[in-house]
């Protein structure tokens, strides 16, 4: 669970980096080239960018001399799809948080009964090493339960605080273009 815990985070962690890359000259020359008239220019700008904001605009773009409630709502429709993107292995994640420590109570549980069982069956000689050993094997559980869940968790919520960024660099990005095509000038 440890080892796919940090590749779930290092997998989403990598999109969602990659997925706030965008050049801070887009959306003047998105600006530009819709107030000219230059719409075709204005999609390849969009194409040539991976980013979620450009493929956003594009969605825009592709929709003018539409009314703009058609227009919002594909950017919203598109919006949610990229959504979709950022946050797919991220509830994977959330789960091992959860899943982790829960192994560990059940190796603790396993462990206090071989370690009674042991006991029970020593026909009242108590064997420390064997008594021990149960119990070492419970906390050992505990231990690694706890450290995976520990790490999942903290993973998890670092990725939601960066998913909420890229939201809301999206939600900006689509609210400046629906303000330059309500622009009368």
């Amino acid at each position: 669970m440890f080892f796919a815990a940090l590749y779930l985070y290092f997998e989403c962690w990598m999109a969602i980096k990659a997925a706030t890359k965008i050049d801070p000259n887009f959306m003047m020359q998105i600006r530009e080239n819709v107030r000219h008239g230059r719409i075709a220019h204005a999609k390849m700008l969009c194409a040539h960018s991976t980013s979620p904001v450009a493929r956003l605009i594009e969605k825009g773009i592709s929709r003018i001399g539409k009314p703009l409630e058609d227009i919002d709502t594909a950017i919203e429709n598109a919006g949610k799809l990229e959504i979709y993107k950022l946050e797919k292995n991220v509830s994977m994640l959330a789960t091992i948080s959860g899943a982790g420590p829960m192994t560990g109570f059940l190796g603790t549980v396993v462990g206090m009964v071989l370690a009674f069982h042991k006991m029970a069956s020593g026909g009242g000689q108590i064997e420390v090493a064997a008594l021990s050993e149960g119990i070492y094997t419970a906390m050992t559980t505990t231990v690694v339960g706890l450290i995976v869940g520990i790490i999942a968790y903290v993973g998890y919520n670092h990725l939601v605080v960066k998913t909420d960024k890229v939201v809301h660099q999206m939600e900006a990005h689509a609210v400046d273009f629906l303000d330059l095509l309500n622009d009368p000038s």
